[in-house]
């Protein structure tokens, strides 16, 4: 069933508040077919986990407008190759159609054109344009014709059109308010602006024109027996309005300024409201930086050969077997292999290392690192979603868009909270209205308001996916991925990191550095018995010994019957003889007596090297030893995170001696030897059961058993993309500092949370009080609502500036 699930992440507008991002949420798990569905407010996007045989992404949209919001798309036009007739242009459409993430596709025969409404976070023009071509026409995008504004853009846009037209209109109402008060009589206040039907026509549009935002979201919401900020703000300033409307038909007999009006109440608290708002969208635009700046780093084109001709096209049109033609000081445009010249490949916006990598032919390359030196012609491999650099974009914007375990709190409040604030309001009306001040309604009723309007849930909505964002983010520039926000909660609590040895704490490259043969054998004969055997072995220590005996100019034999013996060895049939090369208890398997050479094993493995034994025929031949050195960074990192108060355990399959001797190097007191593969998950349960906060780091496939079953499990980004699926946190660099790196993050990440939700909590906590008893006028009370959401999001943004 699992194994059937798929995930889409839709981004949603017209949220508000948190109880808009929980109505959601609650609505998509309710579908038939939802796993799991989460919605992030800050990041104003959903993801959802669905049985794509129960449901389709368009059924999810059609539940999100159900319930009163939208679901944002793109549209992008290309030109179509190849068709004939209408049968061509109706198969073009309906295999569009079907494409998970389209919308809408029209394909026009005469115009050879066709249009898609998609959804940007499902598909990219590419996957659009490969669907185009798997069904046997050609397709090219429109480039000045395709929608990628930004929707946040745009809704800062609309939401300073409206800002400055309210402002505008208010701005009589706060003259005429300001001339009201004893201390500032002495301002000049022209009499039409106190005439209550002049106050009326200005406040009208303010109310239902700039104010209709509000009235829709309030009845979606209630048409969902739910309730949001949208109720909090319409009941508010309704109340204000209608009020005042009332009074100026009862003052028709009276003089026109003689009576006490709230239009200003009502269009003052909606110009405020529709500022905190426009601060608020602009805050949240800086918080995904991260993504904009990893995005940045794409190349916009490529210079492809085809059919002979050097074509420069868009990077979405660039296909897995292109030949990329590309020029020093030029970005690489995708993944690939080098299939002519050399060069220096600038690697740093993915390994951090400012020292540029040669490359010749037959080497990998990553897309959007930089060619420094040297003309390259490139093989593309991976492309679109597929590439390193795609797939690091993913991982941030999963780990942004998803929930930390401390935001269930925020959300359990957020559940109840406008119907107890209703509840809060309507009791302040009452008693103001029969035992503070009697009979006077008007005063009554502008504490209800400053009491509805203070108390909207914006802040805290905001308290917890903004400091994900942000902090996720800011790790991301450092090479350090978390996986989602439950892992950024969770690193902060390790207390024993766990060090797989071999790439992790050494630098995973083992060279051949002795050779003993005992005297009945021939040194070159055996070296090439062992060269040929080992050359079977993905093992790194076996690459080790076949680079060691290529050097030596010794050329390679048969082999047969090739058996790699986890934990042991290998055993091998080497022309016509038979081979084992591995442990003293291969050795024991196998009744070779070897016990001469152990005094010699012992002291190589004394010096930090892995020593081999090596028969043939049943009988010792001799022994080889390989040494992996430790990494330049390793030592001072061990020590950074000894200083953290972390206790650090190296794990290693190879023996005891070799163990200590790596570990004394690199400042490991503690060392779990001659673990086997399956051995490692296990080691790891036993620390749990002691009670203790594990972090397992390791870059191998044989770690991710024990990198799944950690509390934290940490993969080497310069190693296996099997141990990085396991892992919960990728560390892109290779530097050990980036566990220290990693910790500091999560812990200065979970305190900026909990300082976003102390302060959401305390300022609904000290404001409701203050303006039911009195001490806050409505206007201000909207003013400090706009300042709440706004100050947890710039108090978020303060991540983006911690060093590391």
């Amino acid at each position: 069933m699992s194994q059937a699930l798929k995930e889409t992440n839709l981004q949603i507008s017209g949220m508000t508040c948190a109880a808009c991002a929980l109505r959601i949420e609650k609505g998509l798990n309710k579908l038939e077919g939802v796993e799991n569905a989460t919605v992030n407010l800050a990041l104003e996007k959903s993801a959802i986990k669905y049985d794509p045989q129960k449901l389709k992404v368009e059924d999810i949209e059609k539940k999100i407008r159900d319930l009163g919001y939208d679901v944002v798309t793109e549209k992008a036009e290309f030109d179509i190759t190849g068709m004939t007739c209408a049968a061509c242009s109706t198969r073009i459409e309906k295999g569009l159609n079907k494409l998970d993430g389209v919308v809408k596709a029209n394909v026009n025969l005469a115009l050879e054109k066709a249009t898609v409404e998609y959804n940007g976070s499902v598909l990219t023009p590419g996957d659009i344009i490969n669907k185009v071509e798997k069904l046997g026409y050609g397709a090219h995008i429109k480039e000045d014709v395709k929608e990628t504004t930004d929707h946040r853009q745009q809704e800062i846009k609309k939401q300073t059109g409206k800002f400055i037209f309210a402002a505008i209109l208010s701005l009589p109402l706060l003259w005429a308010m300001v001339g009201h008060f004893t201390f500032t009589s002495f301002i000049w206040v022209p009499e039409a602006f106190m005439n209550p039907w002049v106050q009326l026509a200005i406040a009208t549009p303010v109310q239902f024109i700039i104010g209709s935002q509000f009235y829709i979201g309030a009845y979606k919401a209630l048409r969902n027996k739910s309730a949001n900020m949208d109720v909090l703000v319409a009941l508010g300033t309704s109340a204000a309005y209608f009020y005042s409307l009332y009074l100026s038909i009862m003052s028709l007999m009276e003089e026109a300024h003689g009576v006490e009006l709230y239009y200003e109440t009502s269009s003052i608290l909606i110009t405020l409201i529709i500022l905190g708002k426009l601060f608020e969208a602009k805050a949240k635009g800086r918080s995904s930086e991260a993504i904009k700046k990893l995005m940045g780093l794409q190349a916009k084109n490529a210079t492809v050969e085809r059919d002979g001709q050097e074509l420069e096209i868009p990077l979405e049109q660039v296909v897995v077997g292109d030949i990329l033609l590309i020029k020093p000081g030029e970005k690489i445009p995708v993944d690939g292999k080098i299939i002519e010249g050399t060069s220096a490949i600038d690697e740093s916006m993915l390994t951090g290392e400012s020292v540029p990598v040669d490359k010749s032919a037959g080497d990998d390359v990553i897309g959007a690192t930089l060619n420094k030196n040297g003309f390259l012609k490139v093989e593309a491999k991976k492309v679109g979603r597929d590439t390193a650099l795609a797939q690091i974009i993913k991982v941030v914007e999963e780990a942004q868009g998803s929930k930390a375990p401390i935001q269930r709190l925020a959300d359990q409040i957020s559940g109840v909270f406008v119907p107890i604030v209703v509840g809060i309001a309507v009791l302040t009306f009452i008693i103001w209205f029969v035992w503070v001040a009697p009979g006077n309604f008007g005063e009554a009723l502008e504490k209800m308001i400053a009491v509805l309007v203070i108390a909207c849930p914006c802040a805290l909505g905001l308290a917890t996916p903004t400091s994900i964002m942000a902090g996720s983010g800011r790790a991301a520039e450092f090479g350090i991925l978390f996986k989602g926000g439950e892992h950024l909660e969770m690193t902060h609590r390790i207390t024993t990191v766990v060090l797989d040895k071999t790439g992790t704490v050494t630098n995973g490259t083992p060279v051949l550095t002795d050779v003993i043969t005992d005297t009945m054998f021939n040194e070159e004969e055996i070296l090439s018995m062992i060269g040929s055997a080992e050359k079977q072995s993905e093992h790194p220590l076996a690459q080790a010994i076949v680079l060691g005996i290529k050097e030596k100019g010794i050329t390679f034999k048969e082999v047969t019957d090739f058996e790699a013996i986890p934990g042991f060895g290998i055993k091998a049939m080497v022309d016509g003889k038979e081979l084992l090369v591995g442990t003293r208890k291969l050795m024991n398997k196998y009744h070779v007596d070897a016990e001469a050479a152990f005094g010699k094993m012992d002291e190589l493995e004394r010096a930090g090297k892995t020593a081999m034994l090596a028969a043939i025929n049943g009988q010792y031949a001799g022994t080889v030893a390989v040494a992996d050195t430790i990494k330049d960074t390793s030592k001072g990192a061990i020590n950074r995170l000894k200083t953290m108060g972390l206790n650090v355990i190296m794990i290693t399959g190879d023996n005891q001696q070799t163990a200590l001797a790596i570990a004394k190097e690199a400042g490991i007191e503690h060392v779990i030897a001659e673990v086997l593969p399956e051995g490692k998950a296990a080691e790891i349960k036993k620390l749990q059961a002691q009670g203790k906060k594990v972090a397992m780091v390791g870059d191998g496939i044989n770690d991710a058993p024990a990198l799944a079953i950690a509390d934290i499990g940490m993969a080497i980004g310069t190693g296996t993309d099997v141990a990085m699926e396991a892992a919960d946190i990728t560390l892109i660099r290779g530097d050990l500092n980036s566990i220290a790196d990693a910790i500091y993050m999560s812990k200065k990440t979970i305190t900026n949370i909990k300082q976003n939700l102390f302060w959401a909590l305390a300022y609904n906590s000290l404001g409701i009080p203050f303006a039911a008893l009195g001490f806050l006028a409505p206007w201000l009370a909207g003013a400090a609502m706009a300042f709440s959401s706004v100050s947890v999001v710039l108090n978020a943004l303060r991540l983006q500036k911690v060093k590391l």
